[in-house]
């Protein structure tokens, strides 16, 4: 799963420092611990680490943060984002989309803060993917990927950037170009799909799959390019492998020249196809994954999905698949090295080889999971960094949970006070996790101390858990929509079960996933209490229609809704919902 999380407005750039350190580790590294100068000051982080970690925040509010790599001088720098991704009216810090931090007082955040690149008054939107080569800054820009090299002397390029690969597909579900630059300059980079599941219509209702899928030809795969070279044109040409959804986080493991990537799993099985997949199956289904990318590779995507519970690829429903015992043309595609939960986003993933950290996290994985939006009426899930072991290339252990905390008190897209989003290793071995929420940017080190167990990271069997009901049912209680008034022509009855509606309880619909739990906006959808209407006069009828028909082409958001959507929802369900989302505009 992969679609853009809501992002709250920036606050003028600030750098805070804060940290987590508890006493005891998995395994004891004491010669890592005792070369440590700097000690844990204070605990106002909020995460929770394993025990003998720290984590202090190295610097705040720089912009949406998405990758970043760290210098062999310690310089992180990072690649912010902006444009379409984000909210109408999101504006980005002022100057470029890149963002380099030093500390140089060694005092454990970034007190030197210089930013380059292109701009939003250049025409800039910012991107994802950033990396380091033969003392070269690459960077993912609208449909580019560049390269600056770095001055002696200066921690920001002083010339203009060399276009290394042109005309990257944009557009559609997943628009990002994260890439990995292995020893012999071979740059790998994401191309994700435009749609969900390559449908006739994207994320509507029985709408079957496309066949052939011509997507394929230009995205939903890796292609893999030259970094010694300049001026290389996007071409199919170029496709190192297929069938990968979004492909966001990449791992390079040096020494037994693998790399990994992962894979955000499709949505809306249950929405789309309700007489083959329970209502629980929306959040349990299908799972992520962590691939070993192989030349000349089909991983699946979009005839098939990876099913934790059955162990197995198995078919589609846009091409045939009957809920899950059908496997077809799967049982010729490459499964993962290892699933995890659906829907949790596994938005970076960095391969620890250093000697910092105990040996017990040595040639493993780290992944970020951005966290769910598609749970719904269960509870959203992911916003945390895990670890996965692996020993020659397959997983060697269960996945262990690292880092938790990031949302804050409620994990939902509109409401995470924070979102892993990118992750990089520095060369004194800590390990840095990027926010795309406010711009944080995290630093772990190493404490040392004595030996706990890990804690595991929920199997990716796990069920759904208890429907997530509303905080009160209207009009009683303190919640946010209590005391809500009808529209003309509908009643306090239509209303409340346009709650039901809207949060899925009932219908399958997914419009808080969309549009926030309270109506405020979130990854795919705008605010739906204020008085701005894009696609109707905003009265009862007005909205219902919209439902109904769906928003093709959004005139301010990137994403489309399908008609109802991409639910089976009645028409009565239809008119509450459109009740519901009347009332909470005149709220």
């Amino acid at each position: 799963m992969r679609v853009p999380g809501f992002f709250r407005t920036l606050v003028p750039a600030s750098v805070a420092l804060a940290a987590l350190c508890v006493g005891s580790s998995l395994v004891s590294d004491r010669s890592a611990a005792q070369s440590k100068s700097q000690s844990c000051a204070s605990n106002d982080s909020g995460l929770t680490l394993p025990a003998g970690f720290c984590v202090t925040i190295f610097a705040d509010n720089i912009g949406h943060a998405r990758q970043l790599v760290v210098a062999p001088d310690g310089v992180v720098y990072v690649n912010t984002w902006s444009g379409d991704y984000y909210p109408p009216g999101d504006k980005p810090p002022a100057g470029g989309f890149l963002v380099a931090l030093q500390d140089k007082s060694g005092g454990g955040k970034a007190d030197v803060i210089e930013r380059f690149g292109e701009t939003a008054a250049t025409g800039g939107a910012g991107g994802t993917g950033i990396g380091l080569y033969k003392g070269s800054i690459y960077a993912e820009i609208n449909d580019r990927i560049v390269r600056y090299a770095l001055s002696p002397g200066s921690i920001v390029p002083k010339g203009p950037s060399i276009t290394v690969v042109s005309g990257l597909p944009l557009g559609g579900d997943h628009p990002m170009h994260p890439f990995a630059i292995t020893a012999d300059g071979s740059m790998y980079v994401d191309v994700g799909s435009a749609t969900n599941s390559c449908q006739i219509k994207n994320r509507t209702l029985q709408s079957p799959g496309a066949d052939p899928c011509t997507e394929l030809e230009t995205r939903a795969g890796t292609w893999r390019f030259d970094a010694n070279k300049t001026n290389q044109p996007f071409t199919p040409a170029d496709r190192y492998a297929t069938g990968i959804r979004n492909g966001e986080g990449y791992a390079v493991d040096t020494a037994g020249k693998r790399v990994y990537v992962t894979q955000h799993g499709r949505d809306q099985l249950h929405s789309n196809w309700p007489d083959l997949y329970k209502p629980e199956e929306e959040a349990t289904l299908p799972a992520e994954e962590l691939l070993l990318l192989k030349q000349g590779g089909d991983y699946g995507w979009p005839e098939c999905y990876y099913d934790p519970f059955r162990g197995k690829l198995v078919l589609a429903p846009e091409y045939g698949g009957d809920g899950g015992n059908k496997v077809g043309v799967c049982a010729n595609k490459i499964p993962p090295v290892a699933a995890y939960p659906a829907h949790w986003g596994p938005n970076a993933a960095v391969f620890y080889s250093q000697k910092q950290f105990p040996a017990h996290y040595r040639n493993g994985v780290f992944i970020a999971f951005h966290g769910s939006w598609n749970r719904a009426p269960y509870a959203q899930a992911g916003y945390n960094v895990i670890f996965q072991p692996l020993a020659n290339g397959r997983a060697s252990g269960p996945c262990e949970m690292f880092a938790d905390g990031f949302a804050g008190a409620v994990e939902t897209p509109e409401k995470a006070a924070h979102r892993p989003s990118g992750l990089a290793v520095g060369p004194d071995g800590s390990l840095y996790i990027s926010d795309d929420t406010t711009g944080r940017i995290y630093k772990v080190s190493y404490m040392g101390g004595g030996s706990a167990p890990a804690r595991p990271c929920p199997s990716a069997t796990a069920s759904a858990g208890p429907v997530v009901e509303a905080q009160a049912t209207p009009p009683e209680g303190t919640n946010p929509d209590a005391g809500l008034t009808a529209p003309p022509g509908a009643t306090a009855e239509m209303v409340a079960l346009g709650d039901r509606v809207y949060h899925g309880q009932v219908g399958g619909a997914s419009c808080a996933g969309c549009h926030g739990s309270t109506g405020k906006g979130s990854p795919l959808g705008p605010d739906l209490t204020d008085s701005k209407w894009l696609w109707s006069d905003g009265s009862f009828p007005g909205i219902a229609k919209t439902i109904t028909d769906g928003v093709a082409q959004p005139k301010e958001y990137r994403s489309p809704m399908p008609p109802m959507g991409g639910a089976q929802l009645t028409n009565d369900q239809v008119q509450a919902v459109a009740a519901y989302v009347w009332a909470i505009s005149h709220h």
